[in-house]
């Protein structure tokens, strides 16, 4: 079985989410030559390509062919209760396998019930809500012929909770043996609409499960209620919180993320230097580590 970790050797930097609707203002080599200057790896949502042929499907086999693309899903319900829908997941497969696309994720959600529901639910924090959504990400990764990763969601309610979020993410990625998409954008909303400290958290996350990031904006509602939207810059508490991760997890590739309110691709580009300038900061800081580290050592 292909592993996640093994996978990102592939990918690397700062990457952004393909839209449709950069690609019907910008042709194929258009993207590709942005690529080439600003955006290591994109990434897309399997659902919304999946047997899509025509000037589309032509567009993303090019870009495909000549700049990393990831898959990142949006419509499994990993923990719904419901029958996982396994002819998506073989659909998939060929998917990942036709773009040779290293890194599949998946929220840590449901968003079906005899039906989908279009929206990402959370799960109760609860040992059995642990062992049911383990259990249908093995399933998924036996048919996948690979390890995916699950993405720490955004929630407003908690159905039910015997322990914490962090904890339960802990515990679902251990007992599933997979990888953690690591939002930072959804630790800070949450802590934010939780109160807790977001800091707290990436420093109680099993490091070896991290693989890789999102980072993203939102939207703060005038009763300060925080909503994960993707349609807003990215602010400068959840760029620190990236920073920390950087330092706890490495330099992980990095994804950013924009769902609407699509700026110029020139105004995208500054947010992904940020991301390529906090992770090099970030390499820079261990190497001299290192270095000390070594000094003392002969000392």
């Amino acid at each position: 079985m292909t592993t996640i970790n093994q996978a990102t050797q592939t990918i690397a930097g700062a990457g952004l989410g393909l839209r449709r609707s950069l690609l019907s203002s910008l042709t194929g080599n258009d993207i590709v030559e942005a690529a080439a200057n600003a955006i290591d790896f994109f990434e897309v949502a399997p659902e919304n390509w999946i047997g899509i042929g025509g000037r589309l499907g032509r567009q993303l086999r090019e870009i495909s062919e000549r700049t990393p693309v990831i898959a990142h899903g949006l419509s499994l319900s990993i923990g719904g209760s419901t029958p996982l829908n396994t002819q998506l997941v073989k659909d998939i497969k060929q998917f990942l396998d036709q773009h040779q696309m290293p890194i599949y994720s998946e929220h840590l959600s449901y968003c079906a019930d005899d039906g989908q529901l279009y929206d990402l639910l959370p799960l109760p924090f609860t040992e059995e809500a642990v062992k049911h959504a383990a259990s249908r990400i093995r399933q998924v990764q036996d048919i996948l012929e690979r390890r995916i990763a699950i993405e720490n969601i955004s929630y407003y309610l908690v159905p039910e909770q015997t322990m914490s979020e962090v904890e339960f993410i802990n515990a679902v990625v251990k007992e599933a043996d997979c990888d953690l998409l690591l939002d930072v954008n959804n630790v800070y909303v949450n802590s934010q609409n939780h109160n807790y400290q977001p800091e707290d958290y990436i420093n109680q996350l099993e490091a070896e499960h991290v693989s890789y990031i999102h980072v993203a904006g939102h939207y703060r509602e005038d009763d300060g209620l925080i909503i994960d939207t993707h349609g807003a810059d990215v602010i400068d508490p959840v760029w620190s919180l990236l920073d920390q991760a950087y330092q706890r997890f490495g330099q992980l590739p990095t994804l950013l993320e924009r769902d609407f309110n699509l700026p110029s691709l020139t105004d995208l580009k500054q947010e992904l230097d940020v991301i390529k300038r906090i992770q090099a900061r970030t390499q820079t800081t261990n190497r001299q580590t290192q270095h000390k580290a070594v000094g003392g050592h002969h000392a």
